[in-house]
């Protein structure tokens, strides 16, 4: 894990998340239809929904695609949606670029190998304990609680306590 004491928290405005492996747990659970069905986490969504109010936005970058990714998306009112990304630095360049901000903006919150790329691009990074231990050694702060229970909440609470906003 690296030092976060040089991280500028008070710069940090945007939030990107890996979904699979972050918001939900990682498990890939098919209906007999051949749905994809995933569980969240409702202290993910309250996060989320309190980084908002406090002046954060947030978008998911994730390598899959499913019908369950939008669906969270919309409802938690998430500014961007990146699916099937092969390159996750892409995306997080296009934002950048969208909303007028720097590396130096953004956190993201990744948990395997090709996650690692955008986690060492962006001025804080974080992980969920289940992360692959290259992420866990790569990150500023790997989050106490697991991947699909809150872990997100806990690291926008992290961030919004660093900027003196909880």
């Amino acid at each position: 894990m690296k030092s976060f004491d040089n991280v500028n928290f008070s710069k940090i405005s945007f939030i990107l998340m890996d979904l699979d492996g972050v918001l939900t747990d990682g498990s890939v659970i098919y209906s007999s239809s051949g749905e994809m069905l995933k569980a969240f986490n409702a202290h993910d969504g309250f996060g989320i929904n309190r980084g908002r109010q406090l002046g954060l936005k947030f978008a998911i970058i994730s390598g899959m695609s499913a019908a369950a990714n939008e669906m969270r998306t919309k409802r938690l009112k998430i500014e961007e949606l990146y699916q099937d990304c092969a390159d996750k630095c892409v995306a997080a360049n296009e934002i950048k670029k969208k909303y007028n901000l720097t590396d130096k903006n953004l956190c993201f919150m990744g948990d395997d190998v090709f996650d690692i790329p955008l986690l060492q691009q962006v001025a804080f990074s974080a992980c969920p304990p289940e992360a692959v231990e290259e992420v866990r050694n790569e990150v500023h702060y790997v989050t106490k609680v697991s991947a699909g229970r809150g872990c997100a909440r806990e690291m926008i609470d992290f961030i919004l306590r660093k900027q003196g906003k909880i």
